[in-house]
């Protein structure tokens, strides 16, 4: 079994109001990614995203993509070591 890693992104652009985090949520079902997004004060998208590192290079390349109405300016990716094992991925309010 593969290594479960932790990864934070910080994505600008325009990605609140287009629906961006539910695509995040849905693509991270999809690939059996464990975590969490929300919206920052400063117009942004935080994702706390874990799991093997094959899953997580698609994810990547499918949160930087985005929803058709989504325009991704920059993506922010920082390996983090957590404590925490998160059990499924859900859309902080």
């Amino acid at each position: 079994m593969s290594e479960i890693k932790t990864y934070s992104l910080t994505v600008s652009g325009r990605v609140q109001g287009v629906g961006y985090r539910y695509f995040v949520a849905d693509s991270a079902a999809f690939l059996g990614i464990k975590g969490f997004v929300r919206n920052t004060l400063d117009n942004k998208v935080e994702i706390v995203c874990q799991g093997e590192e094959k899953s997580l290079e698609k994810f990547f390349a499918s949160v930087k993509k985005g929803p058709a109405l989504a325009r991704v300016d920059e993506m922010i990716k920082d390996k983090i070591s957590s404590s925490v094992n998160y059990s499924s991925f859900v859309i902080k309010y």
